[in-house]
């Protein structure tokens, strides 16, 4: 019986993946059949439901995630298409209105933030109205709403302003009690990223850079959101929330209103029906307005794959290893993409947009090496920071002949450490011995079960102490400066983008748009601005994945507490998925702890969310 059980087993999980793969061409054709044309747009109101995070260059869901039903958990949008969509409303005559639905909102980098927002400005320059609608407003959604014609806020709702800083996890305690030994080897005062896992609280010179950070940050926060919205009374509003919060009889909405920090106190239907006003009636009857919808709008205005002679590259996320998916900056895949894009022809100039708190060394200095050949080929090379380019971000940038910076970047962070994990105390814990030979000083090394050996330790602290040198020698020769004098403001300091200024790491300020037009003044190309971005397509597999993790997500929002509440469990899921990729990355990296996940983590798919179609999807398509 035990065998007929067994064929049974197999005969019905080959019955499911035959299944799955019916299912897969189905849905395969129906995204080509669907990508192949484009839907008309017409008439009505530019709708952004922001339900996740802005992010430089957004992931695609993975096949498990999505057959598990959490592939539209996170999502991600990219900030140049936003962008781009918002550009193109301001002279497209079908666009009456722009809807700013931010009940879902996660944020993002506050660089992306301002770069988004001066985009919905200059809607609002144009003479069309933008409207924005919360239940809850936090940091970034409310510095976007700014720019806004109108904030609405619901009745139930509030604007809770905490201004920049958060709390790390530290897991020296923990590891003690596991019997875990992390080994760290650093260069750097201030290289704070090992930190986590050999105390339990933050040093006083990683507090003290942290608050110099924060402090520049907040004063950035301020300056655009009084600047788009003037009336606001944010200083005070900051100083003193449950005080204007008591002067409102307790309500909260009413006390935003009072500050000037929101236009209109009304449900979610009145806003629909305002924008029903503004751009017409939905006929269909799904909305009470007609609705543009963010990827129908796209495929019909903005060209997703222009072939300018600028080349844009972008680095976006964790720099790791090897080949990666779009939203992480794998090594061989950008330097791929930047010799495709050279050997394709036609490139006149390179544009590198970085947003990552680095990591892997190796990749990093492949990606740099590749920006090198670029240059040897006479391409200019313009470097764009956005909300992050610190640690191996700024290792990436040191080829550019102009570096551009917003004031609200995170750079820096110039420093280098490695962590080896060992478990001898777990051993010990578990009554389990380890013994063997050994034939020179560093036979088994790094030996994981004893710790590494004094003359291991020496030769790994060695290789960091050579990287590190090699980093100040890089930046020095980048900015023209003695590695003595890059020692001096580097030592893994995180700096804001105007501090970097003053100190000669960056040229200048700008976003985009200026960076690519030095890249077309260094090329000559006058009046051309036409850009091409290097990076691969996404494939079959993931365009059917993301066409079935499409679709708004139902859980809806009940309170402003319960809109506000998925900002900090995604940052759980974010130091969750932090201590992996520092525990299982490479041993030596160039990473920023203070500067945070520059994205939204992945969805988790759990074992037990993990239905057989799912787990069929990983085995093929992982």
């Amino acid at each position: 019986m035990r065998l007929v059980r067994a064929i049974w087993r197999l005969l019905v999980g080959v019955k499911d993946a035959l299944v799955l793969l019916l299912l897969l061409l189905f849905f395969g054709g129906l995204y080509t059949a669907l990508s192949s044309r484009t839907p008309p747009v017409r008439d009505g109101v530019l709708t952004l439901d922001l339900n996740g995070s802005v992010v430089e260059q957004a992931a695609k869901p993975s096949a498990a995630a999505v057959l598990s039903g959490q592939g539209a958990r996170l999502h991600e949008f990219a900030l140049r298409d936003l962008v781009a969509a918002l550009d193109a409303a301001r002279t497209d005559d079908r666009v009456k209105a722009v809807a700013l639905d931010l009940d879902g909102f996660l944020g993002g980098g506050q660089a992306a933030i301002a770069d988004l927002g001066a985009a919905v400005g200059r809607v609002k320059a144009s003479g069309k109205p933008v409207l924005a609608y919360a239940t809850g407003y936090t940091d970034s959604g409310y510095q976007l709403a700014s720019h806004a014609s109108e904030i609405w806020l619901n009745p139930l709702g509030t604007v809770a302003i905490a201004g920049p800083g958060a709390q790390h996890l530290y897991y020296k305690g923990l590891l003690d009690k596991l019997g875990v030994t992390a080994n760290v080897y650093r260069v750097g005062t201030y290289k704070s990223a090992v930190e986590p896992y050999i105390r339990n609280d933050m040093s006083p010179e990683a507090k003290q850079a942290a608050q110099s950070l924060g402090d520049v940050l907040l004063q950035d926060w301020r300056e655009d959101v009084l600047r788009a919205r003037p009336q606001a009374k944010v200083d005070a509003y900051l100083k003193d929330e449950p005080g204007a919060v008591a002067a409102a009889g307790g309500d909260l909405a009413v006390a935003a209103r009072n500050a000037g920090l929101v236009d209109k106190l009304a449900d979610r239907r009145a806003f629909d029906q305002q924008l029903a006003r503004l751009g017409g009636a939905d006929p269909r009857g799904k909305l009470a307005y007609k609705s543009i919808r963010l990827d129908s709008y796209l495929r019909d205005k903005v060209d997703r794959n222009p072939r300018g002679p600028i080349g844009v590259v972008t680095i976006a996320g964790m720099i790791v290893d090897g080949k990666a998916p779009l939203g992480t900056a794998g090594g061989d895949s950008i330097a791929d993409a930047i010799h495709k894009g050279i050997a394709d022809g036609g490139l006149k100039a390179l544009v590198v947009r970085i947003d990552s708190p680095g990591g892997s060394v190796l990749a990093s200095e492949r990606i740099r090496q590749a920006l090198l050949e670029a240059k040897d080929k006479r391409l200019p090379v313009v470097v764009s920071m956005g909300s992050v380019a610190a640690s191996g971000g700024y290792w990436v940038s040191t080829p550019g002949d102009y570096v551009f910076a917003e004031p609200s970047t995170i750079t820096g962070s110039i420093g280098v450490f490695g962590i080896l994990p060992s478990f001898q105390g777990t051993l010990q814990k578990l009554g389990v011995g380890a013994d063997g030979i050994r034939t020179t000083p560093l036979s088994g090394e790094p030996d994981l079960y004893h710790g590494p050996s004094p003359a291991a330790g020496q030769l790994i602290q060695a290789g960091v102490n050579s990287i590190y040198a090699r980093f100040l020698g890089i930046v020095g020769a980048a900015r023209h400066k003695a590695p003595a004098d890059v020692d001096k403001i580097a030592q893994g300091r995180v700096w804001d983008g105007g501090t970097a200024h003053q100190l000669g790491l960056v040229d200048g300020f700008g976003g985009m748009d200026a960076a690519v037009a030095k890249a077309a003044e260094l090329a000559h190309l006058g009046d051309e601005r036409g850009v091409r971005y290097l990076e691969r397509p996404a494939s079959f597999r993931e365009g059917v994945m993301a066409a079935l993790a499409g679709g708004d997500d139902d859980s809806g929002t009940t309170d402003a507490f319960a809109a506000l509440g998925a900002v900090p469990a995604s940052e759980v899921e974010r130091a969750l998925a932090e201590v992996q990729q520092i525990l299982a990355g490479p041993s030596i990296q160039a990473r920023c702890l203070e500067c945070g996940p520059v994205a939204a983590a992945p969805p988790r798919v759990d074992a037990e969310h993990r239905g057989l179609l799912a787990l069929a999807a990983h085995w093929l398509w992982s």
